[in-house]
């Protein structure tokens, strides 16, 4: 996982349950139920979507290479080494 990835999957995690949230409190659902829903569903979905969108962006960059294979790294990447 990249570092692009990383910050959209806090991004979209926190924008989903977000979203929710608001829309149980407008429904008139102010239990912790609904906080807890919201919050499992950023959760489940942060993940997915973080790396869905990283991978959007970078496609439609011109200047970026998406399909070059990625070379094999040990338990800790180098971290001068270019973003993957």
């Amino acid at each position: 996982m990249d570092r692009l990835a990383l910050y959209m999957t806090w991004l979209s995690g926190l924008s989903v349950a977000g979203i929710l949230l608001i829309a149980a409190f407008t429904v008139g659902y102010y239990t912790l139920w609904s906080v807890g829903i919201s919050a499992a569903v950023g959760l489940i979905v942060a993940y997915p979507m973080g790396y869905y969108i990283s991978r959007w962006i970078k496609r439609d960059d011109p200047n970026w290479d998406h399909r070059k294979k990625a070379e094999k790294e040990g338990v800790l990447p180098d971290p001068d080494a270019p973003e993957v």
